[in-house]
């Protein structure tokens, strides 16, 4: 066999070879998709990109204080009639509280009428009665916060308050900001004023306070629709209600398990909120309801 026909073999096999392996891989690849697009898609719930309100907080904690407290302290053999001090009343401004052998005792503001102290000798004796007036509708809170935050702190910020006995938020504002800074302790005193309508709050109690600012409306997703891979943080945004493509974004400030998205979506985009660990970019999807 000479040496042309030997060469000719040799192509011919290695195009056979080529040939077979296209072949093969295209038959391969037809499996795949085949087997691709008998997956049943997966169930996801999906929800539109919207606008929400968002802000960032200083949280501190502070004492509930009677926005304008008065003492009362009477003596028995003085005493002709009285409101009862045990009951926690809530007396009107001019109201009659106690009626003296030589005065009257009246309110000289509207507020909750009680018992200040209660030891032997003093009210469960035979001398005197002490119980306070405490104007709580709104109550004041003295709080002192780190001088770092000067420059944010300002009058009629919102304020929030909460406490452990109630499930309710309580709303107020920044009323007074001090003119000077603790050098002991590198801090500033504010003042805040909260509403307490329904009296709930009472003078002593220990409340949790955020002291808000920096307020904005911007778009926002809940935080369990968030992927972080890398550097990078994505979501899954919906196609046509049938698919999703990995979309990258750059978020902000966190709320109450809500994000910022400062760029990489639209208002009206559809993004996957639950069941983004079950699918990948591209993925088939179907959209139930939550």
């Amino acid at each position: 066999m000479n040496t042309s026909k030997k060469i000719i073999i040799i192509v011919s096999i290695i195009v056979a070879l080529v040939v077979a392996i296209i072949a093969g891989r295209m038959i391969i690849n037809n499996i795949i998709q085949k087997k691709i697009n008998e997956v049943k898609p997966t169930e996801v719930i999906a929800q539109e990109v919207q606008k929400l309100e968002f802000y960032e907080k200083i949280e501190t904690f502070g004492t509930a204080l009677a926005h304008q407290s008065f003492s009362i302290r009477i003596r028995k053999t003085d005493l002709i009639s009285s409101l009862d001090f045990d009951k926690n009343l809530m007396v009107q401004k001019n109201q009659l509280i106690a009626q003296l052998k030589n005065e009257k005792i009246i309110a000289p503001f509207s507020g909750r009428l009680g018992i200040r102290e209660i030891t032997p000798g003093i009210l469960g004796g035979e001398d005197s009665i002490i119980a306070t007036l405490d104007d709580i509708e709104t109550v004041k809170v003295d709080i002192k916060i780190p001088e770092s935050y000067l420059s944010i702190l300002k009058k009629n910020l919102k304020i929030k308050a909460n406490s452990e006995a109630f499930e309710e938020t309580f709303i107020g504002t920044l009323d007074a900001v001090s003119a000077r800074v603790d050098p002991s302790t590198r801090s500033i005193l504010v003042q805040a004023k909260i509403k307490n309508s329904n009296y709930k709050i009472i003078p002593g109690m220990l409340l949790n306070i955020e002291i808000v600012y920096n307020e904005k409306t911007s778009l926002g997703v809940p935080e369990e629709s968030l992927v972080q891979q890398g550097s990078r943080t994505i979501v899954y945004k919906v196609i046509e209600d049938k698919s999703v493509v990995i979309t990258e974004v750059k978020t902000g400030i966190r709320n109450y398990g809500k994000v910022e998205i400062i760029s990489g979506l639209n208002p009206g985009d559809k993004i996957v909120i639950e069941g983004v660990s079950k699918i990948r970019d591209k993925a088939q999807i179907k959209l139930i309801n939550k």
